[in-house]
């Protein structure tokens, strides 16, 4: 660690980039649509145009990593009523069905349908490229200390969330 890092000072670069003044929000924003764009364009490629809004968040955090539902609507940081509502238009368009929770007969839980997993290959197919990508520009040590610095975004706001 330099001493500059240490006493907590911006490490700089003699590189300039149209970048250097914005503020790191509005880049994570448009860092975040450029995965957004990808997904998008994997879906419509795979025929699922329909999908709405938030709905390959859902469909892919299903799909992908087994996440459970009420984790999703958590992580989505909207009502109840507009992740049900969400979750009611990827049910009536084919994506996820509701099924009886094997261990509480009283509860339903979300799965993919066949066409759910499709559009969940999709978005993992989004993702993926835009990762390919990454991982051509930035050397596998920049790559690790991207991530690494995501998630002490991570790690703070989770801190925040406990103590609010």
């Amino acid at each position: 660690m330099t001493n500059a890092q240490s006493s907590g000072e911006a490490n700089t670069t003699n590189s300039s980039s149209p970048y250097d003044n914005i503020v790191t929000p509005v880049l994570l924003r448009t860092a975040r649509e450029t995965y957004r764009q990808a997904i998008r364009a994997a879906l419509a490629e795979a025929g699922f145009e329909d999908v709405p809004r938030n709905g390959a968040y859902v469909v892919g955090s299903i799909v992908n990593h087994g996440v459970p539902q009420d984790e999703i609507i958590h992580q989505l940081r909207v009502s109840k009523q507009a992740a049900s509502q969400l979750i009611d238009m990827l049910v009536v368009r084919g994506y996820l069905e509701r099924v009886p929770d094997a261990s509480d007969r009283r509860r339903m839980t979300l799965r993919a349908t066949d066409r759910g997993r499709a559009a969940g290959a999709a978005v993992r197919a989004g993702v993926e490229s835009v990762d390919s990508e990454l991982a051509k520009r930035l050397s596998p040590e920049d790559l690790a200390t991207l991530r690494s610095g995501l998630v002490v975004l991570i790690e703070i706001g989770a801190a925040s969330e406990k103590a609010e």
